[in-house]
């Protein structure tokens, strides 16, 4: 390659990058700013209000009471304090010094929704907690969390839940917020809406649309297409469609707790712990697989590395009987960790190498990544110091952006590939065409020798048969009249014979279409007149024959030759009056048969005198791939001609 078509190669290559780049950028910029205040869900109508103040009642450590269906807040031990709302629970070193659950209590009046009639709902934003959730309307239990504890440390489910309504459809006076949580985990809650049920479940539906909903429905499609990639693979190994399949189950997996209910997964806390942690190790894995083959620099050693780590954390995270639950989460959080280790290096390297190698495709892959892990670790760090409940969490979204690049990758691929199979379509076509006039202008030039070829050998043939036939006639007929010693008859009758082989020689060029019996009626048709003229009946009993495909000028010939041999013979050497020409086909030969009433002869005596027309009939016969048999008695002579119905 030129120097000159390098640089302009290098630089289609980096533009292909920029743009690439750029497009990730401006999904980012454009599409997540537009997500996160619809994630707020500022009330849509005066009817909806926003609740941030509230009074707290923390009761101190110990067994927890359960859950009851009424509770008189007069009865709760402790002072209420004024707390603003979202509200992240004390679970620092002090506070986990004390030891065993707590309940905090939160107390909210409703003043402001007195004057609303009708159906109200309450829309709780979101709640963290390894302990559960319980709602009183005017000391009436209205909502209890369904997860588990540890579910609902990992779950951060809003809470949409009717009001009940007092006398006169009035809305309830007062709520009472009950969260159990442990010191040692994070716990908070945010602000709630409440007022009209038509305008609070609108706003709800709109805020679950854009952050549960849509990036479900993309992680679905992410694995639809990754079923499709994997099938592409088995076909096509070359392909890395299991790795795009692998990266879409993996990762819809890791964020079950994103998008999924605990109603909706049979499993124990545990396994379900162990799921998402290992989807994400395995994850991380797949993508360093998919980054090389597109940047095409194998790291041998950092796949090793990758691979020993996912193994360990895997077999030390196992439940069921290996780790009990405390420890478990204990050794979460070193394998997250890890993981983060793990997928940071995988991050830079990507990146490196995918700049080193000019590669488009793996640029963006990479660039992708980036933004997935920057996000994953700002929500992780957001998430371990919850300062801000309310926050809007990235990781659903650049995953989205992630499993949108694999996307774009894959459909780039196939419309370069389909490009490709076009281009060559059309050299290929080109080629074809090329080919076709070389073949064309050969077939013309072939055409051309054929036909010089058949000239010639055509113009050989005729000359040889008028030298045999005719040139033998017209030097006797001349030999003859030199020498004085022939009456006019007999030249007369030389002349005919003449005449008839000039015949017989034209007659041979007429295209008889491999038909026999055509052939004999054209021979019939010239010595008709001298059987005639001779006082001989001709007795035509001729058959339908198959037809015979190497009937050629030069063949019909040989048979015409043959033929008129034995009709002279019969004018010449016999007194016969009656001639029978019949013809018919056996099982892989046709025949004709010559037969007369005059006086038999000997055939032996005729050979042994050298009888030139038998000998010529015997060797045409022989070319022709037949055969000639004679049967002369006093009754008469008989002529047999086998001819075969294929080519010799």
């Amino acid at each position: 390659m030129k120097p000159s078509n390098v640089e302009s190669w290098r630089r289609e290559r980096l533009l292909s990058i920029a743009r690439g780049i750029a497009a990730l950028i401006l999904v980012l910029l454009f599409a997540l700013p537009g997500i996160a205040p619809a994630a707020q869900a500022a009330p849509a109508s005066p009817t909806v209000v926003h609740f941030t103040q509230a009074q707290a009642l923390e009761q101190p450590p110990g067994a927890l009471a359960p859950v009851t269906a009424t509770v008189d807040e007069t009865t709760l031990a402790g002072s209420w304090v004024p707390v603003t709302l979202p509200l992240s629970f004390k679970h620092g070193a002090e506070t986990a010094q004390a030891k065993g659950p707590r309940t905090t209590w939160l107390r909210v009046r409703l003043d402001a929704l007195q004057d609303l009639r009708g159906p109200t709902q309450l829309y709780l934003l979101r709640w963290i907690s390894p302990g559960r959730l319980s709602i009183y309307a005017d000391g009436r239990l209205i909502y209890r969390s369904p997860g588990s504890p540890v579910w609902n440390l990992f779950r951060h489910p809003p809470v949409l839940v009717p009001l009940d309504s007092g006398e006169n459809q009035a809305p309830p006076r007062e709520l009472l917020f009950r969260m159990d949580w442990v010191p040692t985990q994070v716990a908070a809650i945010s602000s709630f809406y409440a007022g009209d049920a038509a305008a609070v479940v609108s706003m709800a539906e709109r805020r679950d649309l854009v952050i549960e909903q849509i990036p479900f429905m993309i992680s679905a499609g992410f694995v639809l297409v990754g079923g499709f990639a994997l099938g592409v693979w088995i076909f096509r190994r070359k392909y890395p469609g299991h790795l795009i399949f692998f990266i879409s189950v993996l990762s819809m997996t890791r964020r079950w707790h994103f998008q999924l209910g605990i109603e909706r997964l049979p499993i124990s806390d545990t396994w379900f712990i162990w799921l998402t942690l290992n989807a994400l190790v395995w994850e991380v894995v797949a993508i360093h697989h998919l980054l090389q083959f597109l940047h095409g620099r194998v790291q041998r050693n950092l796949t090793r590395v990758l691979v020993g780590a996912g193994v360990v954390i895997s077999l030390v995270t196992l439940p069921e009987g290996l780790l009990p639950l405390p420890q478990l989460l204990f050794v979460r959080h070193i394998a997250e960790f890890l993981i983060i280790i793990m997928a940071f290096v995988v991050m830079v390297m990507g990146l490196w190498n995918a700049w080193r190698a000019r590669s488009s495709d793996a640029m963006l892959l990479a660039v992708a990544n980036a933004i997935n892990f920057v996000c994953g670790v700002t929500d992780y760090i957001a998430l371990m110091d919850m300062k801000n409940v309310e926050r809007f969490f990235t990781t659903p979204d650049a995953a989205l952006l992630f499993s949108l690049t694999i996307i774009y990758l894959m459909f780039r691929r196939y419309v370069s590939a389909m490009n490709e199979i076009e281009g060559v379509n059309v050299k290929l076509e080109a080629r074809v065409q090329a080919r076709e006039a070389e073949l064309a202008e050969s077939y013309e030039r072939l055409r051309e020798v054929e036909q010089h070829q058949t000239l010639s050998r055509e113009r050989t043939r005729l000359m040889q048969d008028m030298h045999d036939g005719l040139g033998s006639s017209l030097t006797s007929a001349l030999r003859a009249v030199e020498s004085g010693g022939s009456s006019d008859v007999q030249l007369k009758e030389v002349l005919k014979s003449c005449i008839d082989d000039l015949k017989l020689t034209i007659d041979s060029m007429e295209p008889v279409e491999a038909d026999l019996l055509l052939l004999l009626a054209t021979l019939r048709y010239r010595l008709g007149p001298r059987l005639k003229s001779a006082g001989i009946t001709l007795h035509w009993e001729v058959t339908d024959l198959p037809r015979l495909a190497w009937l050629t000028p030069h063949t019909s010939l040989h048979i015409l030759r043959i033929v008129q041999e034995a009709f002279s013979n019969i004018l010449k050497h016999t007194r016969a009056s009656e001639i029978h020409v019949a013809t018919g086909a056996e099982e892989k030969r046709v025949w004709v048969s010559i037969a007369d009433n005059g006086p038999g002869f000997d055939l032996e005596e005729a050979r042994r005198r050298g009888g030139r027309g038998l000998m010529n009939q015997l060797r045409r016969a022989a070319e022709l791939g037949g055969e000639i048999r004679w049967d002369a008695s006093a009754a008469g002579t008989r002529l047999l001609l086998l001819l075969p119905l294929d080519a010799a």
